[in-house]
């Protein structure tokens, strides 16, 4: 255990998870730094967590702190800075007709069954499509932080879910699923414009990302997002193009 010297949490402690097989990039092997006791992080200390490059899945906070391997880019997007482009734009007018409606963390069958319908059909062989509902549970039901469940329906159709945490700073993108079997839908790039829409609305400079990684095509796409802000070297900054084309 060691604690991360540049937080003023004197009890939070931190360990690093023994080797095991990369979700994004194959045939390497990834580990993770976990911040505990996980019921002593809150929502101001996650904030600060989420800041230093950290994320949650479920009750766990945890960093990517592999061996070797420097391709998980912290990111986020500067919200009165940020620039749509003629897809974007042509995304947030075509769904318009979505109806956002916060619902809380509960668990509904016709979640459920999206989520299931969303792995199955984007993220074959990923570990997720076969996930039970105790996984679906833990991973996007169970938080210590102020966390807020918003499904999008369509004239009562559920076509989207997303989880967002709300911090200090900003919003921080948990996870987004939907319905993977509409023709001409961008309700992926549409999740991410009402959530930048929300940032404004509760005057919230950031919304954060995650994490991207160059030669995953699952998270590669977060480089259209324009301007991009990356945690490189413990600091905050622009990501330019020989930034998408070296940092791997």
């Amino acid at each position: 255990m060691s604690q991360l010297k540049d937080l003023p949490y004197s009890l939070l402690q931190f360990y690093a998870t023994a080797p095991y097989d990369c979700s994004y990039l194959p045939a390497r092997m990834a580990r993770s730094q976990v911040a505990t006791p996980g019921h002593l992080i809150d929502t101001p200390l996650y904030g600060d967590l989420v800041r230093h490059g950290f994320r949650r899945s479920g009750v766990y906070t945890y960093r990517p702190w592999c061996d070797t391997c420097r391709a998980c880019i912290p990111v986020r997007l500067p919200v009165e800075r940020f620039q749509p482009d003629r897809s974007m734009k042509r995304a947030w007018a075509r769904h318009q007709s979505l109806v956002a409606t916060e619902t809380g963390l509960e668990y509904r069958q016709d979640h459920y069954d999206l989520y299931h319908r969303y792995q199955a059909a984007r993220h074959t062989g990923g570990g997720m499509d076969g996930d039970s509902q105790d996984q679906y549970t833990q991973f996007l039901l169970q938080s210590r932080v102020d966390t807020r469940l918003i499904e999008f329906r369509e004239r009562g159709t559920l076509r989207m879910v997303c989880v967002i945490d709300c911090l200090p700073d900003g919003l921080s993108s948990v996870y987004t699923f939907f319905d993977p079997d509409v023709a001409q839908a961008s309700f992926g790039s549409y999740g991410i414009l009402w959530q930048l829409d929300a940032c404004r609305r509760i005057g919230r400079p950031y919304l954060y990302l995650g994490y991207w990684i160059r030669d995953s095509d699952k998270m590669n796409y977060k480089r259209r997002y324009r301007p991009l802000e990356g945690l490189v070297e413990n600091v905050w900054r622009e990501l330019d193009e020989e930034d998408f084309a070296r940092l791997a």
